[in-house]
């Protein structure tokens, strides 16, 4: 199989825009994932990638070479190979593994479920990649479905989001491009929202119905028009000295309060029957 050394190579050129340009990700509905892992993921879930990208040193180790095998069977996806030096200028990490898979940006499909929402998170321009794909990832242990993202959110879909959310994308519904006014009004429950000025705190409401958390930007916090329209605003408890807590902690304790208590719910009603 010839080894590809030129950065005048269309697939080359095409890999390095895909790393660098959210738009043109956008625009050719492909991105680039990093690593065996996000790719197992993706396999198990969707299926074959467009095209997998190796570096020659990587390819050359045999077990590399076999465990591709076990990952894919017989039916191998295109594989393309190229030189370790090449690698590293297309690689979205400082320390390549030595794969990256370009897939398609899965479409948002309709609903297979019963239509109803019943574990939703709304992010209002979130824009550290690294702390939205934290978030995808809690949202995807704790079982939330639908997650909608604020025009000014960071890429959903960019190699660091990815990265950071370990998988978490293939098995959440995002929603880009969202009016969160809307889409808090029309939910079927009680929206939620953090803010340090709330006078009730996480661990005093009920959230056993179906929930909707909202979580604003980095320093920002929430706009005041998203604020009006929710049903709650509560605070995270902080006996510490802190002032404030990184975006990402804040959803995850919210999450798994959620999934705490719906198990005590269900608990409590299972004892009844």
């Amino acid at each position: 199989m010839p080894i590809i050394t030129s950065r005048d190579h269309p697939l080359v050129k095409q890999l390095i825009r895909l790393e660098g340009s959210s738009q043109y990700r956008k625009k050719a509905g492909l991105t680039l994932l990093d690593g065996i892992h996000l790719i197992q993921i993706y396999c198990s879930v969707l299926g074959m990638p467009e095209n997998l990208i190796v570096s020659q040193s990587y390819i050359d180790d045999a077990e590399n070479e076999h465990f591709l095998t076990i990952l894919f069977g017989h039916a191998l996806p295109k594989i393309t190979i190229t030189s370790d030096a090449l690698f590293r200028a297309i690689s979205p990490v400082k320390t390549p593994s030595g794969v990256l898979a370009l897939i398609t940006i899965p479409q948002l499909k309709k609903d297979a479920g019963n239509g109803k929402e019943i574990f939703s998170v709304l992010l209002e321009a979130i824009q550290d990649p690294g702390n939205l794909g934290s978030i995808l990832r809690s949202a995807a242990a704790a079982s939330i479905r639908d997650v909608y993202l604020s025009p000014q959110c960071a890429d959903a879909w960019s190699p660091k989001t990815l990265r950071a959310a370990m998988g978490a994308h293939f098995f959440l519904r995002i929603h880009e491009n969202s009016d969160l006014q809307q889409v808090a009004q029309q939910f079927p429950g009680t929206v939620i929202a953090t803010s340090i000025q709330a006078s009730r705190n996480l661990f005093e409401i009920p959230l056993s119905g179906p929930t909707a958390f909202v979580f604003g930007n980095e320093g920002a916090g929430l706009s005041k028009e998203l604020i009006q329209v929710v049903d709650e605003n509560i605070v995270i408890p902080m006996p510490g000295k802190t002032e404030s807590l990184n975006a990402a902690a804040a959803a995850a304790i919210c999450f798994f309060e959620k999934v705490r208590q719906d198990k005590v719910f269900a608990a409590a009603n299972l004892g009844t029957k």
